[in-house]
């Protein structure tokens, strides 16, 4: 979907870019709020029937769109699209932090897996498909929701665990619960700054890289790259990942992406852009799937969707402010000055979240 609202609302429906952004902007904040109701109705009310309701907000919107897709018809679908894809995120990954048959940990990397192998094969077929009509990209869409649909039906009644379990270690000082509201604020605030970094990578980076003559279709390229590295190469990071702390993989793999921005500044030929994201995709695989999982950890049964929605929300909220962050710092600074300041900004982030940590292991020491 969000490749294919900048083109058909530019291109076909003969909107401005700063609509579509808006746009953009519009289901950012809907699926914010559908994150956020997914995890207090996980934690408040029935997981399932929740997760029935999301994905059928979702599929209606899409059905819709396939026979009323015109202005503003199309943006206004979008929203209920946004509400229920939100919702899903949270309510997926508070299903998956239940599981106990497998380490959290194990879940969320297959998860990750799962999530970028969409990605490349949905973005391949939004490009073909639309060549034949938008009303056949939405028909297949529909499919895609529809089957999701299904899976909920058959697989996602299921009795969750929500019990605080008996034994809890109490550390002196600060209330246990005030002390993990923190840290998952500290944590949370680095996934804003990776999203909101990792949204320039769509948004300014392919402009960037057409004014120094590079084609379109190279950048395309990229995440083809991108998405490979991931899907072949993640299994063999995952397993080297069990021997560090949840925090140690969080760290590094956030220093490596910070790194990327870097070295971005310094990019002005196609390889040299391979380069810097064959470094992006390394720090993403090894930073990325360990943050919900470290949250998990952190969470009780009961906090599950609480924790796991403010992980989505921040995520949803990085990659909207992305865009609109870029456009407003170009205009005021260069090329150079935005990505030194992207990579600064997670930097700055991380070493909070060093501190927050570091702190909360003396204290649970004393």
């Amino acid at each position: 979907m969000w490749p294919l609202v900048t083109v058909y609302m530019h291109n076909y429906l003969h909107k401005s870019l700063t609509l579509a952004g808006f746009t953009l902007l519009a289901m950012s904040g809907f699926m914010m709020l559908g994150n956020y109701l997914g995890g207090y109705l996980f934690d408040r009310w029935s997981p399932y029937l929740t997760t029935i309701i999301s994905v059928i907000i979702s599929t209606s919107a899409i059905i819709i769109l396939i026979f009323f897709h015109g202005w503003p018809m199309f943006s206004i679908m979008l929203l209920f699209v946004g509400l229920g894809d939100g919702a899903c995120m949270t309510l997926l990954n508070s299903y998956a932090a239940s599981i106990k048959s497998r380490s959290t940990r194990a879940i969320f990397n297959v998860l990750y897996i799962g999530q970028n192998v969409g990605i490349v094969i949905g973005t391949l077929m939004v490009g073909f498909l639309l060549k034949h009509g938008v009303t056949v990209v939405f028909a297949v869409t529909s499919l895609f929701y529809f089957a999701l649909l299904v899976i909920t039906l058959i697989d996602f009644n299921v009795t969750v665990d929500r019990r605080i379990p008996k034994k809890t270690t109490v550390a002196k000082g600060a209330p246990p619960e005030i002390d993990v509201n923190k840290m998952v604020l500290a944590i949370c605030g680095v996934v804003l700054s990776l999203y909101l970094a990792y949204a320039l990578w769509e948004s300014v980076v392919p402009v960037h890289m057409t004014s120094l003559h590079i084609p379109f279709e190279n950048y395309s390229l990229l995440w083809t790259l991108n998405g490979l590295m991931i899907v072949f190469g993640q299994p063999f990071v995952n397993r080297a990942s069990t021997r560090f702390k949840l925090s140690t993989q969080t760290y590094v793999g956030t220093a490596i992406f910070a790194l990327s921005f870097i070295c971005l500044i310094f990019a002005k030929t196609y390889p040299a852009f391979i380069l810097v994201m064959v470094i992006t995709t390394i720090g993403e695989m090894i930073g990325f799937p360990g943050i919900p999982a470290w949250i998990d950890s952190l969470s009780t049964p009961r906090q599950r969707g609480k924790f796991q929605g403010m992980y989505n929300l921040f995520m949803s909220f990085g990659r909207a402010l992305g865009p609109l962050f870029g456009g407003v710092i170009l205009d005021f600074a260069s090329y150079r000055g935005l990505f030194l300041l992207a990579a600064g900004l997670i930097i700055g982030f991380l070493i909070i979240l060093m501190v927050v940590n570091k702190s909360r292991e003396i204290a649970k020491m004393d």
